[in-house]
């Protein structure tokens, strides 16, 4: 009797390059086909190549949109994958705008490194171009949550809500008689964009994420942290730069200022949303109105609080300026992008605050930042942190532990066995012990390239 087998490619013992294979009498789908970032020696493993031949792969199923779920999969098309690649039609919009982002960035740094011959190899060549992009989203076929759908000959799989960010799901996938569910990345409980992740009420195998296993929320109210740093900074003058995620954070981060500006608390000063990614992200909610909470007239108004800049001349000008304002750009860990050259003029000030809003990867400037560096390189040269440093964590995406738990209390009964993906080691590891205690759950958490056979 063949045995379906589960292997994770990604996302074993860190948090980025989320891949994890299903395999049965020689068929493969892979669920989730992300980037790896961070530190050096991950962000190189995504030039090695995959242990599985791409044109052998029959499907990809992806849970949403980020880079370290989606950000792989130009690449795996360019090594030969022609199979279909599922989602739910709003994860298919945004990673779109991610993925076209990523390739133009991927261009971009090979050809500054043939440019300053910086690279070990000649010529540089990035992981994957616009072309790639778009074969890629040809082979995109979208599907509604709730509805079963058969990504590959007899399979079933079927997306629920997640929660977390626009078109987030999670996913079951029942093949041979097996169900094996897989988490995503799952969001928080009465967020006011999202709604709450949704229940699975049964699986013979678990594959959950553990970003915050080892966090508990902040009951401190978002709009309130946000007003207090703002008006501090304002009172001494200063600028406030928010690292924030293009999709999710800044439409989030923007909900909050609205509803003070809203109430009148809010100073009359200047928010900015310097990041073209994260202007075309908020432009799919009013595509898709469905995926999150708010009404037309809603959306309108929290969009109308900011100034949306697309122009790099209008984004120097705005870092040029040294009256209060709130600035928002991409990306959110400060490994590229616009928000380089706001922390390069305001990090060094004292006035500046810099506000920190969701996960921040091992290796980023953000984590730096948000363990207390004195100093970050940019541009090639090291600027000093005189700027306040704010890390409200009460601002993630993602569930913390005790959501987590939450969550999987929602099965009507356990699963055989739980695979922890996703998460740093001592994440990984306190969230293990808190699903054997609180619910008695048996757990694995899988090495890279490890597989297990799901009897």
């Amino acid at each position: 009797m063949s045995t379906l087998s589960f292997t994770s490619l990604g996302a074993a013992g860190t948090v980025t390059g989320s891949k994890h294979l299903l395999e049965r009498d020689g068929r493969m789908i892979l669920i989730d086909c992300g980037l790896f970032q961070g530190i050096k020696n991950l962000r190189e493993a995504n030039w090695r190549p995959l242990p599985v031949d791409a044109e052998a792969l029959d499907a990809v199923i992806v849970t949403h949109a980020h880079l370290d779920h989606t950000g792989y999969l130009p690449r795996l098309v360019r090594e030969g994958f022609r199979g279909p690649i599922y989602s739910t039609p709003a994860t298919r919009d945004v990673a779109d705008i991610i993925l076209r982002d990523s390739a133009h960035l991927q261009e971009r740094e090979a050809a500054l490194a043939n440019k300053h011959r910086s690279s070990r190899h000649s010529p540089a060549r990035p992981l994957y171009d616009v072309n790639d992009v778009e074969q890629t989203m040809a082979q995109f076929h979208t599907r509604a949550t709730g509805k079963s759908f058969s990504p590959a000959r007899e399979v079933r799989a079927l997306f629920r809500g997640a929660g977390h960010i626009l078109g987030a799901a999670t996913v079951e996938v029942e093949w041979g008689g097996v169900t094996v569910a897989f988490s995503g990345d799952l969001g928080r409980y009465d967020d006011p964009l999202m709604f709450d992740p949704e229940p699975i009420p049964a699986a013979d195998y678990l594959v959950c994420e553990s970003t915050y296993g080892d966090r508990l929320r902040d009951d401190s109210d978002p709009a309130d942290e946000l007003l207090r740093v703002i008006t501090e900074t304002a009172g001494r003058g200063g600028t406030v730069v928010i690292p924030a995620f293009a999709v999710g954070r800044t439409q989030m981060i923007l909900y909050y200022l609205w509803t003070l500006r809203r109430d009148g608390r809010l100073p009359e000063i200047p928010v900015y949303v310097d990041s073209p990614m994260a202007i075309n992200a908020g432009e799919l909610m009013r595509t898709h109105p469905a995926a999150h909470r708010l009404d037309s007239s809603q959306t309108h108004d929290m969009f109308a609080i900011a100034e949306y800049v697309r122009d790099p001349e209008r984004s120097k000008q705005i870092s040029a300026d040294r009256s209060p304002k709130v600035i928002l750009s991409a990306s959110g860990m400060a490994t590229g992008g616009r928000v380089l050259h706001h922390l390069a003029a305001f990090a060094g000030g004292a006035q500046h605050t810099i506000v920190l809003v969701g996960y921040q990867a091992v290796g980023t400037r953000g984590r730096s930042l948000a363990d207390g560096a004195r100093y970050l390189k940019l541009y090639g040269e090291w600027i000093p942190v005189r700027a306040r440093v704010e890390d409200l964590h009460m601002l993630s995406a993602h569930a913390d532990a005790d959501e987590l738990v939450r969550w999987m209390r929602g099965f009507d009964t356990a699963p055989r066995r739980t695979f922890l993906v996703h998460g740093e080691p001592n994440a990984i590891e306190s969230m293990r012990h808190r699903l054997d205690h609180d619910l008695g759950w048996r757990t694995g958490v899988p090495n890279q390239n490890q597989t297990f056979d799901l009897r």
